[in-house]
């Protein structure tokens, strides 16, 4: 299995970065897109990294946030047989709130019209091809995180706190074990790893890539979860774009060698 990273916020080798993350793969001849960036940028690396985006079979939205869809638009202009594979909880409809004001944050508004005939909504977990998975929530109570970091949905004219019924891990197995991706992991890196390891009870889970949303957390915060993703017995760690580098570098202090930093240009084998 091969893996790219088209875009972060960190880039290197002239690459563009931004606040975002786009996710390449390949896997028993299949190629998978894990998400579109914030925009056109993940196009732009895409073509620097010798990865061809007309020839994707697979994508998937690991969220309904701005930063992981507004590419989606540029990823259909580009690719006219791949379908977009997301929870059916995805909607138009996600906000950040501080104090009394509230932000869309959700995906492009109109995106999920005008693509409806690329977009496969799924419900429950599934098997994309053998080997491959999308793996929704399954851990009660997420919507004290959603309270927590000031996240919301408006359904209906009504606001309620995001529980991130709209986030799925995308699950690959792989030779060293399973390699859980999951963009933001809103829903808690550790109860995530949890969830795979439940789905999967006769599997051993090797790797968790993606953010870890720990940008705004305080120090306590970040250290009592690197305590608990060690308690998971998980091998290694790739993180980046919502993990935020203070949070990074408190990671690297608990986990080491686990931890390593993504960034736009990073290739990694499984």
């Amino acid at each position: 299995m091969k893996v790219k990273v088209l875009t972060d916020n960190i880039a290197k080798n002239d690459l563009k970065g931004e606040w975002g993350l786009s996710v390449y793969a390949e896997y028993e001849g299949k190629k998978f897109l894990l998400d579109t960036g914030a925009g056109k940028h993940f196009a732009e690396n895409a073509e620097h990294m010798d990865v061809d985006l007309a020839d994707i079979d697979f994508g998937i939205l690991s969220h309904a946030h701005y930063d992981h869809s507004d590419g989606m638009g540029k990823f259909f202009d580009i690719n006219s047989k791949a379908r977009f594979f997301l929870r059916k909880e995805c909607a138009e409809n996600c906000y950040g709130r501080k104090l009394i004001f509230n932000k869309y944050i959700g995906i492009h508004k109109g995106y999920l019209e005008s693509y409806r005939d690329r977009l496969v909504f799924v419900s429950n977990d599934t098997e994309l091809i053998p080997g491959v998975f999308l793996v929704g929530h399954k851990t009660p109570d997420l919507h004290l995180i959603g309270k927590k970091a000031g996240m919301y949905r408006k359904n209906n004219g009504k606001w309620c706190i995001d529980d991130f019924s709209h986030e799925q891990s995308l699950v690959f197995d792989t030779d060293k074990g399973l390699v859980i991706f999951n963009s933001c992991s809103h829903g808690g890196v550790d109860n995530i790893i949890n969830e795979v390891s439940a789905t999967f009870p006769d599997k051993h889970i090797y790797a968790v890539f993606g953010g870890f949303h720990l940008y705004n957390s305080s120090q306590e915060d970040v250290m009592t979860l690197a305590e608990r993703i060690e308690n998971t017995g998980i091998e290694k760690v790739y993180t980046g774009h919502c993990t935020g580098d203070k949070a990074f570098k408190l990671l690297k202090a608990r986990l080491g060698e686990k931890a390593e930093q993504i960034y736009a240009g990073m290739e990694l084998e499984f």
